[in-house]
């Protein structure tokens, strides 16, 4: 049976009263419009949660909506390889860094640095949130591009009469939708407001659109 997922996004100004001024992408973005972005170099995940693996989870999640947003992203794989040749595979290392020899090493137009803050399970409900920071910065003159921090909640839907089907749905929510889908759903709604990139049809007409919150919340449920 097919998953319908019921967001809920609770994302900064959707709160705020009505007088609030609308941000369009070019004013909040204006970096990105500037240099015009075209590839990408995805950072291995920064994970500052008390998950283990929600480094390896996260990673693979993001290419997906980088490419849906006309970005060229260079292969994950390939980038850890050569971090690994090159000593150094952990994206901390390069935090304080200039992007400028990643950009000629690999060359990319920008580096994506993702900061996992929190990745954690309520034993009771089995509630998941997760907490993601993005920051992508140019390759060619260090400037932050983008930046968004994002939590997403994962509710399990436990109005089921019946048990068998509470603890099947459980069983995948554990291996689907609580480590991988959340991730994706976090990831998609982030980068979902980066503007377009080379490879999009929209590429550099999208700044007069409005400009979702710096930080932002949503909530799904199975």
């Amino acid at each position: 049976m097919m998953k319908k997922f019921l967001w809920a996004l609770v994302a900064g100004g959707l709160l705020s009263s009505c007088s609030t001024v609308s941000v369009t992408k070019s004013q909040r973005y204006p970096q990105v419009y500037a240099e015009r972005p075209v590839s990408i170099l995805v950072m291995p995940p920064i994970n500052r949660s008390t998950k283990v693996d929600a480094k390896a989870l996260f990673y693979s999640s993001l290419i997906v909506p980088l490419s849906q947003r006309g970005y060229y992203v260079f292969p994950p794989l390939l980038t850890m390889e050569i971090l690994k040749e090159e000593s150094a595979y952990d994206a901390e290392m390069f935090e304080e860094s200039s992007m400028q020899p990643v950009g000629r090493l690999f060359g990319v137009d920008a580096v994506l640095f993702t900061t996992i803050h929190e990745w954690t399970k309520t034993t009771i409900a089995a509630q998941v949130q997760v907490t993601v920071e993005y920051t992508l910065r140019s390759a060619k003159t260090d400037a932050i591009l983008f930046h968004r921090k994002g939590t997403v909640i994962y509710n399990p839907n436990t109005s089921s009469d019946s048990v068998l089907l509470n603890m099947l749905g459980d069983m995948l929510s554990a291996a689907l939708t609580k480590e991988i889908e959340l991730g994706r759903q976090c990831n998609e709604e982030a980068i979902g407001d980066m503007p377009a990139g080379g490879y999009s049809p929209v590429f550099g007409q999208d700044g007069n659109e409005s400009a979702g919150s710096e930080e932002f919340s949503a909530s799904f449920f199975r």
